[in-house]
C-alpha cells in the first residue's frame, strides 16, 4: 500500500473512531485506540518531514518553521512570539506516539529558546516558553528547568502596569507610529497568564498570581462587549487606568469579532478558572463558548472563517488554528462544568477534531511541507499567512488530540 493510500485509510478510520458512542463495548473500545494510533502515525510522519527540513536550518539565526510563505518554508527565530510551538508539538507528539525520538527533539529545540527567559521586550514569552519548557517539565518531568519558568515570570511582570493591572502586550513605538497606542493590550495576553501561575506554584511567590488575576479581571471588564465577543485591542492610560480606545489590528474592523481572538478568550478564561478556581472565570469561558457555538456565521464543520463578522463568499478563508484552539479549551472546560454542557461541548469538540482530521484540513502525508493542518489565517488585513499552514495551529490541535486521548482512556477503564 502506497503512502497516499495509508493515508486515505488512516482518515477513514479517524472518521469511525469519532462516529463511536459512549457506551460501546470492550471491543469498540479497543478497536478505537487501533484507529486513533493509525491518526497518531501518519502526523508523526508527517512531523519527519518537516523535521528533516528544518534541521538544515538548526545553525540558522532562523530555525524554527513557522508557516509557508512563496511555496517556502518560513522560519523564525528564537525571539518570534511563535517559537515555543514547534518544540511543543513535538512534545506532545511524543505524548501521543511515546517515541523517545519526538522527546529527545522537543528537548533539543526547547534548549534553543534558553535565553528567552530573560526576554522583556514583548508579553509573548508565556507562549514561548510554556510551550516548550513548560512540556518539558509535564512530560519529562525536567525538574531542573523550573529556574527557568519562575525566570520567565519576572521578565513577564516587568511589563505589568499597577495603576492599570494590565500586562502591556506591545511596545507603540516598536510596533506601530508612535503614538497610535499608548499602553495596547490584546486578547491574546490572555494566554501568557499561565506562565505566571506556574511561576507562583514553584516559587511560592505570589505576585505573579496576582498579577495574572489583576490582568484577567481588567480584561474581562474592558475588552468583552454584551454578547461576550471580544476586542482585539484595548489601550490604557497607564496613570489612571482609563480606556483610551477600543480597536483591532488583526480583525475585520474595531467592531468585529476576529475569530482566533475568540479562541484566546475562552482558552485564557479556562485557565483561570483552574488555576483560581473563581466561578466568574468559568462563567465567561461559558459565555465566550456560547457566542462561538451559537455564531450565525460558524460553518457546519465547526472550522471559523478568519472573522465572524465579515460577508462571507466562496474565497473567504477558514482558520483552522481558531478552531484548534477552541477545541482543547473545550476539551479542558468539560472537567469544570455539570453533566449536560459536558456532554455537549465533549461533542462539539469531538466535531471540530473530526473536521480537523479530515483529508480537508489535515495535509496529505508528503505535502504542506510537513505541517499537519492546512488552511489557517495569521493576519487577514496585513495580508499574511492567509490559508496557510501555521505552527501554533498544529500546536493546539496536537494538544487537543492527547487532551481527548487521555479522556477516552479514563472513559473505558
Amino acid at each position: 500500500m502506497n503512502l497516499k493510500n495509508i493515508y486515505l485509510f488512516a482518515f477513514l478510520i479517524t472518521a469511525l473512531f469519532f462516529s463511536c458512542k459512549q457506551n460501546s463495548s470492550t471491543n469498540n473500545q479497543s478497536e478505537i485506540r487501533n484507529n486513533e494510533v493509525d491518526l497518531y502515525e501518519s502526523i508523526s510522519q508527517q512531523y519527519e518531514i518537516l523535521y528533516d527540513s528544518v534541521q538544515q536550518k538548526k545553525d540558522s539565526k532562523y530555525f524554527l518553521p513557522r508557516s509557508i510563505k512563496n511555496g517556502q518554508i518560513r522560519y523564525a527565530e528564537a525571539y518570534d512570539w511563535t517559537s515555543g510551538f514547534y518544540p511543543g508539538a513535538m512534545w506532545y507528539l511524543y505524548d501521543l506516539t511515546g517515541k523517545n525520538l519526538w522527546k529527545e527533539r522537543a528537548l533539543e529545540y526547547t534548549k534553543k529558546l534558553d535565553s528567552v527567559q530573560y526576554l522583556k521586550s514583548i508579553h509573548d514569552v508565556g507562549f514561548m516558553i510554556e510551550c516548550s519548557y513548560g512540556n518539558a517539565i509535564k512530560f519529562d518531568n525536567k525538574q531542573g528547568y523550573d529556574s527557568i519558568i519562575v525566570q520567565t515570570a519576572k521578565s513577564l511582570a516587568t511589563r505589568y502596569r499597577p495603576k492599570a493591572g494590565i500586562i502591556q502586550s506591545w511596545e507603540p513605538i516598536l510596533h506601530f507610529e508612535e503614538g497610535e497606542w499608548s499602553c495596547p493590550v490584546i486578547i491574546d495576553n490572555m494566554m501568557n497568564l499561565e506562565l505566571l501561575f506556574h511561576a507562583t506554584e514553584i516559587s511560592k511567590d505570589s505576585t505573579y498570581y496576582n498579577i495574572a488575576v489583576s490582568h484577567a479581571n481588567q480584561t474581562l471588564k474592558n475588552h468583552f462587549r454584551a454578547d461576550y465577543s471580544s476586542y482585539h485591542v484595548v489601550d490604557y492610560n497607564t496613570e489612571t487606568g482609563e480606556v483610551i480606545k477600543k480597536s483591532t489590528h488583526q480583525g475585520s474592523a474595531d467592531e468585529s469579532a476576529w475569530a482566533r481572538g475568540q479562541a484566546w478568550g475562552v482558552y485564557g478564561y479556562t485557565v483561570m478558572y483552574r488555576e483560581t478556581k473563581n466561578p466568574i472565570y468559568l462563567e465567561q469561558a461559558k459565555n465566550i463558548a456560547s457566542f462561538i457555538k451559537n455564531h450565525p456565521k460558524l460553518p457546519e464543520d465547526q472550522v471559523p472563517y478568519w472573522d465572524y463578522d465579515i460577508e462571507i463568499t466562496q474565497d473567504t478563508p477558514k482558520d483552522a488554528s481558531a478552531a484548534a484552539i477552541t477545541a482543547s479549551a473545550l476539551l479542558e472546560l468539560c472537567n469544570y462544568v455539570d453533566n449536560a454542557l459536558k456532554e455537549e461541548y465533549m461533542t462539539w469538540a469531538k466535531t471540530i477534531i473530526e473536521s480537523l482530521s479530515s483529508p480537508a484540513y489535515l495535509a496529505e502525508i508528503g505535502t504542506n511541507k510537513g505541517f499537519a493542518l492546512m488552511h489557517s489565517t495569521g493576519m487577514f488585513p496585513a495580508n499574511s499567512e492567509v490559508d496557510s499552514p501555521i505552527n501554533y495551529a498544529d500546536y493546539y490541535y496536537f494538544e487537543a488530540l492527547s487532551r481527548l486521548k487521555k479522556i477516552d482512556t479514563i472513559s473505558s477503564n
